[in-house]
């Protein structure tokens, strides 16, 4: 079965890149959009939305949750031809504000960005501007279909190191800035063994990892976020670096500033509602 899979994943993409980027986006947005809000994980999305805007309407909110849907089937659609994209004024790639500062960055950093508009495009931006990040990432279950995934990451960074979350990769990601690297991570998933930290008003587990390696290294961490502005169109948004705390208690500081990544995220999310994944178990069943 996990061979089939891995069979159809590597079809699919193959199909979808033998497209042109703007129709391998318009297909895997029309499909995801006209099936994945009868899916049972969009109660999960709606349920998200009723505690967080609770004067939404449920078409407002059923509005969100097509637009999330089709944000996701974009994002999937375009992944074969991430590796292509770069800088242009018009049609497939992007526009950037904040370029100088990726191309001020020296030694280690650590960059954050959260799952908007199409989140595999921050790290091929980060390569073409000059600050090639190492990434964090979820290795899917299937052993064959995530090295398809993580090879199309790394012609798209250009070999960047991907290290899968867990132990192994954390130490990894540890001797990789020690050494004067460059990581980023997407913040924006629920932890269960976290911190709790504000977001949309109400109590989130929360990653503390991007926070802790900031302050170990004691180097910048920079916020970045995807907009989807069209077909594979973009534009990038990099930020300058968030103020660490200096209070002399190490959990203090890291809390403080894993907040400040939370209002930083919820920021985003508040500009474009339709472009965050929703369809994550954020907050805690009862809060």
């Amino acid at each position: 079965m996990k061979r089939l899979e891995a069979w159809l994943v590597r079809l699919g993409f193959g199909l979808l890149g033998w497209l042109r980027p703007e129709t391998a986006s318009n297909l895997g947005g029309a499909l995801a959009r006209a099936i994945g809000p009868w899916l049972s994980v969009s109660r999960v999305a709606d349920t998200n939305l009723r505690r967080v805007w609770p004067d939404l309407t449920t078409p407002q909110r059923q509005a969100v949750i097509r637009d999330v849907w089709e944000n996701l089937g974009r994002t999937v659609g375009e992944m074969p031809h991430v590796a292509g994209l770069g800088p242009t004024p018009s049609g497939p790639g992007w526009e950037i504000e904040g370029a100088e500062i990726l191309a001020g960055i020296s030694g280690a950093v650590v960059m954050f960005s959260a799952h908007i508009g199409n989140w595999e495009v921050m790290p091929r931006a980060g390569v073409v501007h000059g600050a090639g990040l190492a990434s964090f990432y979820r290795a899917a279950d299937n052993k064959a279909v995530d090295a398809i995934i993580v090879g199309m990451r790394r012609r798209a960074t250009d070999g960047q190191p991907q290290f899968a979350k867990g132990a192994a990769g954390a130490r990894a990601a540890i001797a990789h800035l020690r050494a004067g690297g460059r990581i980023g991570l997407l913040a924006d998933q629920k932890m269960n063994d976290g911190i709790a930290a504000p977001f949309f008003g109400r109590m989130a587990m929360t990653a503390p990892a991007a926070a802790t390696l900031a302050l170990r290294f004691d180097c910048p961490l920079i916020p970045g976020h995807c907009i989807r502005i069209g077909p594979a169109r973009f534009r990038l948004r990099v930020e300058p670096p968030l103020a660490h705390p200096a209070t002399g208690d190490r959990a203090r500081d890291v809390a403080e500033l894993t907040a400040a990544m939370n209002a930083t995220i919820e920021r985003w999310v508040r500009e474009t509602p339709g472009q965050w994944l929703w369809l994550h178990r954020r907050w805690p069943k009862e809060d």
